[in-house]
């Protein structure tokens, strides 16, 4: 082995949810890293996927190294991973990397923990490709909009009583049960709210779809009128049912936070925590999975009873889902996101326009350095040769190896660098 910088190809995945065209930052940043990507104007880019999963294994771009994956390499390199990375996750980069585009609503969903992962893998390998968790985290690269986490009960109590139709669905009993439980007894809370949610998910189709019509045919009359609608959370209602009309999943905004994130802040999505993203772009990191339980807005498959059985079903508020970067004492350039998982963390790295000579240091882990924004040739002794960098640039760096930036661009340069900080 000998240690290697390298630039790569990445995989796009075209998702129906996926922003279209050059309106999709997924499609800016690959037509902007590589001159020869002709973007389809009326093409969907959701999804740029930088790591070695089977599904979208990168391709690597230096003559030293023809014809091979990323996945190929490492396997063939694994001292690449760094000491420790190599020895808990068994040789394998353990984190996959991505950019999302999102336009319309990307179902509600959850992700499993390793157990579960592994049984419903043994079970259904047809819907759950890996036996590997799933937490994942996302940080906004414009103004991000998602689903997360349930509400604090107050919340769904007030929409219980300002929303008839989902009242029906719920049943008077639940709702009443919800509406008794006393914020001294945690465990009381979560049970009725356990209840309420799967008799909500679990209601006969033709039954919720005469309800949704009728509150959507409601609200609507309501706009029209000019009527406020904030309390029967109106606009995202209707927002949601023409994406995705008679779905179940247009009933999920009664129970869970709506959490808005402006450009670098971040959700940290938990085992077992219900999310779907809604509308905004944003880089991606997560255990390298495949593995989500769907139960609505979505045409892939659903399945409502393990989903409702392996919820967290602790209310909080929405602000407590912005997860925090912390910056680094030892360079101010560089903002640390560190989950409360092995198996990731991101750096975001904000050159300012004064500094014209920038060091990416070296840390014990493989990662991925992505290109946000500017223009730099990199220079490392672990690469073939120098490296023009701009936008829409990839690169793998082995472990324990540190890059130079040569800065040309007036503006500085905004970097995410994912890694594992064992």
């Amino acid at each position: 082995f000998s240690p290697v910088v390298f630039p790569l190809s990445c995989a796009v995945q075209n998702y129906s949810w996926g922003k279209v065209g050059l309106e999709s930052e997924v499609a800016r940043l690959l037509s902007s890293g590589d001159p020869l990507v002709q973007v389809q104007p009326d093409q969907p880019y959701a999804e740029l996927w930088m790591g070695t999963h089977p599904r979208g294994d990168a391709i690597i771009r230096d003559n030293r190294i023809p014809q091979k994956t990323l996945g190929q390499w490492i396997a063939d390199n694994p001292a690449c991973l760094g000491a420790k990375v190599k020895d808990t996750f068994e040789g394998h980069l353990p984190f996959l990397f991505k950019v999302l585009s999102v336009n319309t609503a990307l179902s509600v969903q959850a992700h499993p923990n390793k157990e579960l992962a592994a049984k419903l893998h043994t079970q259904f390998p047809e819907h759950y490709p890996d036996a590997n968790h799933k937490p994942e985290m996302a940080i906004a690269l414009t103004p991000f909009e998602g689903l997360c986490g349930f509400r604090p009960v107050e919340e769904i109590v007030s929409f219980l009583q300002n929303v008839p139709e989902l009242r029906v669905l719920i049943g008077e009993v639940a709702a009443e049960q919800l509406e008794r439980s006393g914020s001294d007894d945690p465990r009381g809370v979560s049970a009725a709210l356990r209840v309420c949610f799967t008799r909500l998910m679990k209601s006969e189709k033709k039954f919720f779809v005469d309800q949704l019509n009728m509150l959507v045919k409601r609200i609507s009359q309501e706009v029209a009128e000019g009527k406020d609608t904030s309390g029967s959370n109106g606009d995202l209602l209707l927002r949601l049912h023409s994406q995705y009309p008679g779905d179940i999943g247009c009933f999920t905004i009664y129970f869970l936070n709506l959490v808005r994130l402006e450009p670098g802040e971040a959700m940290f999505l938990g085992a077992n925590e219900p999310h779907a993203y809604l509308h905004g772009d944003c880089v991606e990191c997560m255990a390298c999975s495949d593995n989500t339980v769907r139960a609505g807005l979505t045409p892939k498959f659903i399945d409502v009873l393990t989903l409702c059985e392996m919820l967290n079903y602790t209310p909080a508020p929405s602000s407590s889902k912005i997860f925090p970067a912390v910056q680094s004492q030892l360079d101010p350039s560089v903002y640390l996101y560190d989950p409360p998982v092995p198996d990731f963390s991101i750096m975001r790295i904000e050159i300012p326009a004064s500094i014209k000579l920038y060091l990416v240091s070296a840390i014990d882990s493989a990662s991925i350095l992505l290109v946000i924004q500017g223009t730099a040739v990199g220079t490392s002794t672990a690469a073939a040769s120098e490296m023009s960098l701009c936008r829409g640039s990839v690169l793998f760096i082995s472990a324990n190896e540190s890059i130079s930036l040569h800065l040309s661009s007036p503006d500085g340069m905004l970097l995410f660098r994912a890694c594992c900080l064992l």
